[in-house]
């Protein structure tokens, strides 16, 4: 993931956690997430041209997300500012120009990694993002847990994880 997509996703989020429709300036985000002018202004031309965030012009223009936030999943920014994106060139929807794609037995086990990867991400919502996370949530990834099936029979559960009894040993 590159810098902007990363910045994006902090600005986004600061965007999420102010009020319904608040508009920012560019200036304002910048200062706000402390990441320069010119990268938050190019990454607020970006996600408002993949239609995340609404642009309006003059002296009291701005941006504000273009929907709430619980509808704007971490993939769709990411996606904004990465465009498609694959874990491996295997995954990559143009033609894998790899030398070893006649014999390798992993693009399939790839592609299924890949597909997992961006559920996952589709599945976060940018208003959870917003939100400070508690030690629970934290090892969670959310209140809700996302089950990931891997490679074979094995699966990846992401559960938030039980309180830790209290008293002694």
């Amino acid at each position: 993931m590159s810098k902007q997509t990363d910045y994006g996703i902090v600005i986004m989020a600061r965007m999420a956690s102010a009020p319904e429709r608040e508009l920012f300036t560019a200036r304002d985000l910048a200062e706000a997430v402390q990441v320069t002018l010119p990268m938050v202004s190019k990454t607020l031309k970006s996600l408002a041209r993949a239609g995340l965030l609404v642009s309006q012009r003059g002296v009291k223009g701005g941006y504000s997300l273009a929907r709430d936030a619980r509808h704007i999943s971490v993939g769709s920014i990411i996606r904004a500012l990465e465009g498609p994106v694959a874990i491996t060139r295997c995954c990559d929807p143009s033609p894998p120009d790899c030398e070893h794609q006649p014999f390798c037995a992993l693009p399939h086990h790839w592609d299924r990694i890949n597909r997992a990867l961006w559920q996952a991400l589709e599945a976060i919502p940018l208003a959870e993002m917003a939100q400070p996370v508690s030690s629970g949530r934290l090892a969670g990834l959310g209140e809700r847990g996302i089950a990931l099936s891997v490679i074979g029979s094995a699966s990846v559960a992401a559960r938030p994880s039980a309180p830790e009894p209290s008293g002694g040993a």
